[in-house]
């Protein structure tokens, strides 16, 4: 029988962070992207402001974000231009806002890269339920699949069927390895290098095993005989794909 893990107040803190999904506003109009940062704040997203292009791009490169929402029209250059120059280290969704109710501002908007396009002024409501969209449409874009089993690196949920697996963050970590490489064989040594970066420091030889033994409760519909993590004696552990 599967358990489901009720996560501790620590588990619960790391579980917001590795869900908690960053989103840049890059709008030249202070109330405007100030509005629209409170609203999405309120409904759990960490965002980051830029007022102009440059800004944006400068945000862009030195800090990791999920999502672009960008204005077509800066002060010191053009949306477009952001959207362009990003497509070339960045595959974040990007939804672009104009004031131009334009059939030729929307063409150069996806052009150029962007993923959707609206014009203001528009309803709070509707912006932030197409940026869910455009995010759940990454998500599933580079979701990992066995048995089953579904891991969403981009938000950092795990599902078995439709029921959300509550893991901790070093569960998390040890599934998305093993899924991975599934059918790989990984030694002890290489899993505490990956997961404890522990290569070089003491580490209790057990933590590998003991995690092994949690995750396979968590995920495993009889843990003391586990179908998918599987124990190679002497090399290791590998992650069976059923047929």
């Amino acid at each position: 029988m599967r358990k489901f893990h009720v996560l501790s107040k620590m588990e619960m803190k790391v579980e917001k962070a590795r869900n908690s999904m960053k989103i840049l506003i890059a709008e030249d109009d202070i109330s405007l992207r100030e509005g629209i940062a409170f609203s999405l704040e309120l409904d759990g997203f960490e965002t980051v402001i830029a007022g102009g292009a440059k800004e944006a791009i400068e945000c862009l490169k030195k800090e990791p974000v999920d999502f672009l929402l960008l204005d077509c029209n800066f002060p010191d250059g053009s949306g477009f231009e952001v959207c362009k120059k990003m497509r070339m280290f960045s595959d974040i969704p990007v939804l672009m806002l104009t004031a131009r109710d334009t059939e030729m501002d929307e063409i150069c908007a996806l052009e150029t890269g962007a993923d959707d396009f609206m014009s203001k002024p528009f309803s709070l409501a509707v912006l932030k339920a197409r940026i869910r969209n455009l995010l759940k449409r990454k998500a599933e874009a580079t979701k990992i699949c066995s048995n089953g089993v579904r891991i969403f690196p981009e938000s950092g949920e795990v599902y078995i069927g439709a029921d959300k697996i509550a893991l901790s963050s070093v569960e998390y970590k040890l599934l998305l390895y093993l899924m991975q490489n599934k059918g790989q064989i990984l030694s002890k040594e290489q899993i505490l290098e990956h997961i404890w970066d522990a290569k070089g420091k003491f580490v209790d030889d057990n933590i590998v095993s003991v995690n092994i033994r949690r995750l396979r409760v968590r995920i495993e519909k009889d843990a003391a005989n586990p179908r998918w993590i599987q124990t190679i004696h002497g090399l290791g552990y590998r992650w069976n794909e059923e047929v």
